[in-house]
């Protein structure tokens, strides 16, 4: 592992991005992260559900080891709007019963890097892509299934919360539904010069 001091962020230019391929059998099979079930879905579903067009994942590489450092799945998803936040919406005039959005299926980051800013770059890495996608079609959401867990420092409701994520609803099979509307940060971007 690269020596990289435990308090320090890692900058977003240290990092380099690749599509996942074939070629990175052998650096996914190092991969490591506590939540199994993210391990066993990059090791053996991630690059099948891509040649599919289902999702869609980013492997993360620190540039001077090359080590993989983190994953990223995305794919696309609506919002259902909740009886709440139809209302809301309806004060913004839209007046759908679903919006389009686009889903981080999987967001995993390697155990000897969490709490090194990778998970917050990723989630800043999801929002560009909602960018780009709204410039040729409709989308203002990310959604996502945030895994409970019952350590509360694993638990990764609290880092979707910080990253301004709002529930959208609970559910009894350990993941609870979020999404956050980027509107503004993408009405943001495309007024700057």
């Amino acid at each position: 592992m690269a020596e990289i001091d435990k308090q320090i962020k890692i900058p977003a230019d240290y990092i380099r991005i690749e599509k996942l391929s074939p070629a990175h059998k052998e650096k996914i099979n190092c991969f490591k992260s506590y939540e199994k079930e993210l391990i066993d879905f990059l090791i053996e579903d991630a690059l099948d559900n891509q040649e599919k067009k289902i999702s869609t994942t980013y492997l993360w590489f620190l540039k001077n080891t090359n080590e993989l450092i983190g994953y990223i799945t995305l794919l696309t998803d609506k919002i259902s709007l909740s009886p709440t936040l139809k209302e809301e919406f309806k004060k913004k005039g839209v007046y759908y019963k679903s919006l389009p959005a686009l889903k981080i299926g999987r967001l995993c980051v390697d155990d000897n890097f969490l709490r090194k800013g990778i998970g917050e770059l990723m989630i800043q890495f999801a929002i560009y892509q909602v960018q780009k996608i709204s410039e040729r079609c409709g989308c203002r959401f990310i959604t996502l299934d945030a895994k409970r867990n019952l350590d509360k420092s694993k638990d990764s409701l609290h880092f979707y919360n910080r990253m301004g994520f709002d529930i959208l609803r609970e559910r009894e099979k350990g993941t609870t539904a979020m999404y956050k509307d980027v509107f503004k940060i993408i009405e943001g971007a495309n007024k700057q010069p």
